[in-house]
């Protein structure tokens, strides 16, 4: 019983949650994690505005971060006892939810785990939810976790290479 489990990565505090009961669940199973962070045309426009004053490669730049933050998610899975590989995707072939579902049919995968925000109304209108068209699309079941009340209404933040925090 799921074996092999997906789970998007982005670096919010609600990915954390996902990735913890990912967690949890690998080892109620035995299974193994694949950890996937996804660069896609959005997170490369966002870079080239907080970067503007930056005169690197904003595309290492994504890829150093996002590798960064995948050895952080797999090792917190292996401080767990669970064992994780990291898969990063920077193709830009497509929308996130796209991306993530190829993956789980390319591994194999026999879940994805996701943590999403519970948006509603006009804030999901207007945000989109990778996690809704994942959940509809996925050739494979798909477990939602919740954020926590406090991470719903959020601003999430990445930080720039002089240390100074950007709203996302």
């Amino acid at each position: 019983m799921y074996q092999r489990i997906l789970v998007p990565i982005d670096g919010s505090s609600t990915s954390s949650r996902g990735l913890a009961e990912a967690i949890q669940l690998a080892k109620l199973t035995g299974g193994r994690l694949r950890l996937v962070h996804v660069i896609d045309e959005l997170s490369f426009a966002l870079a080239m505005d907080a970067y503007s004053g930056y005169a690197g490669n904003w595309l290492e730049e994504l890829r150093a971060n996002a590798t960064k933050l995948l050895e952080t998610a797999r090792a917190k899975a292996a401080g767990e006892g669970i064992e994780a590989d990291t898969v990063l995707i920077d193709r830009f072939k497509g929308a996130v939810h796209d991306q993530v579902i190829a993956e789980a049919q390319a591994s194999n995968a026999e879940l994805i785990v996701i943590g999403t925000h519970g948006r509603r109304g006009i804030g999901r209108w207007v945000m989109g939810s990778s996690a809704e068209h994942i959940l509809r699309m996925a050739p494979v079941p798909v477990l939602l976790v919740r954020a926590p009340e406090e991470a719903r209404t959020e601003h999430e933040r990445f930080t720039l290479p002089s240390g100074e925090v950007a709203i996302q």
